[in-house]
Formats: structure tokens, C-alpha cells, sequence
């Protein structure tokens, strides 16, 4: 049976999910509920959605846009793109015989064998890494951090380019320890090949509002741009990868 993807939006000129510009679709449904989450629209696995689509239908639409795409490639985002596996395996399989670069924006929240059957056809993972602590992992996220590492230490066994993106907020993941134990623990992976470090901001704010949901993280203010210039620096120097 062919699947049908549930999804939120799709961006047709994306340039910051992987190298280029990108055909970026958004998935429906996240297991996670991490404080700083900006999307929490795409939680719900049976909400509302914009499109209900075949591999086949949206690798259609994505060929529209081929001329503008064609150095950069497709990314599969969420929500959690891992929850609709299959979905995002035949996409992706198709998306490769057409010739288009594949990456995958994942939590790595999902760690099954058909979620890792994506990666046969990914080229590339943007792996977000919340926190290196397991004791603060759960109350920040709402799981705990095991999937996570376990799909890291896939990723290097079988050799797959990796991304890794991590958030800093204010008071909560910009703090010296943490910092110092994500770069520990990320210096361990030779599969690394760029680490983002990405600002927290509250720009998703409003949308707590419209679901009638508490917004966490009330009163935090969004990451200075010195701040976070400051941990590039520092990663860049411990790690040896390229830092943004």
C-alpha cells in the first residue's frame, strides 16, 4: 500500500535545512515537547493539516521548483519526520532517482528499524541535540535522551555526513556545564561534519496563544547574538568542525 504523508507546509526556496537552496517539507506529529519548540502546531499527529499527499503527488510538486533546486536538494522536517517512516523512505527513494540531494531534519526521537530505513536514501542528517544532559534532557524535552544518543552512534557506524543542531536559551542550555558537556560529548563522533548553533527567540510565541497553550518558557528573553558567537567560537575551537 503506498503511504500518504501528512503535512503541515512544505517551503519552496528553504536555505537554512542543508547545503543550498532547498524544497522543504514540514511533516505532521512530534513525540517531543521541548520548551523552546516554535511549532507547536506541528505536534498533533491527527490535526488539521494543509496537504495530504503520496511520495509520488509530492515529488510532483518538488520538481516544480527543479531549476532552483537543482544544487541544493529536498529536506523532510517536522514535527518529527521519522513518524511517517515509510512515508519519508519512498519519498526520499524517489527524490534520489531523480537526482535531488536528501537530508533529514531529525530529533532522532524515533529510533526504529523503519525509521532507520530512511537513511538508506539520506545523504545527509540534521540531528537536533537539546541537551547532553540526561538528567535535565526529560523535563526540558518531555523524553529522555536515549533515542537520541542511540541514533547519533548509528549514524557512526554506519558513516552517514551529519549535522548536528542545538539550541541555546537563556539560563537553561547557554550555561558553562552543558556547554562544556554537549562539546565532550559531540567531540566523540567523527561522522560531524558542521555543528549549528542556533539562538533561542520567541518568535513562535503567538501560536501558544491561538492553541490556548501555556507558553513555557514566559519571561526568557531570545539568546543575545554575542552569546551565541561566543559558543561558535569555543565549538570551533574543541571540535574542529565548521561552527555557524
Amino acid at each position: 500500500m503506498t503511504p500518504t504523508g501528512r503535512i503541515h507546509s512544505v517551503e519552496s526556496f528553504g536555505t537554512v535545512d542543508g547545503p543550498g537552496i532547498r524544497f522543504v517539507t514540514f511533516l505532521q506529529g512530534c513525540p517531543m515537547r521541548c520548551l523552546f519548540c516554535h511549532n507547536p502546531d506541528t505536534w498533533n499527529p491527527a490535526a488539521p493539516v494543509r496537504y495530504e499527499m503520496t511520495p509520488q503527488e509530492l515529488l510532483s510538486e518538488t520538481l516544480r521548483y527543479r531549476s532552483f533546486i537543482r544544487k541544493g536538494g529536498v529536506t523532510l522536517t517536522g514535527g518529527e519526520p521519522l513518524l511517517q517512516a515509510a512515508f519519508a523512505r519512498e519519498y526520499f527513494r524517489l527524490c534520489k532517482e531523480a537526482g535531488l540531494h536528501t537530508a533529514l531534519d531529525t530529533s532522532g526521537a524515533v529510533f526504529t528499524e523503519e525509521a532507520l530505513g530512511v537513511l538508506d536514501f539520506t545523504d545527509l542528517v540534521l540531528l537536533d541535540v537539546k541537551t547532553a544532559d540526561d538528567a535535565f534532557h526529560k523535563s526540558y524535552t518531555g523524553m529522555e535522551r536515549k533515542n537520541n544518543r542511540l541514533f547519533l552512534d548509528h549514524l557512526q557506524s554506519v558513516g552517514k555526513p551529519v549535522w548536528i543542531r542545538h539550541v541555546l536559551v537563556p539560563g537553561l542550555t547557554d550555561i558553562p556545564e552543558r556547554l562544556e558537556g554537549l562539546a565532550g560529548y559531540l567531540s566523540g563522533y567523527s561522522c560531524i561534519e558542521r555543528v549549528e548553533i542556533l539562538p533561542y527567540h520567541t518568535m513562535g510565541v503567538y501560536k501558544y496563544a491561538e492553541l490556548g497553550l501555556r507558553y513555557p518558557l514566559e519571561g526568557i528573553g531570545p539568546e543575545s547574538a554575542l552569546k551565541a558567537e561566543e559558543v561558535r567560537e569555543a565549538f570551533r575551537k574543541r571540535l574542529g568542525v565548521e561552527v555557524v
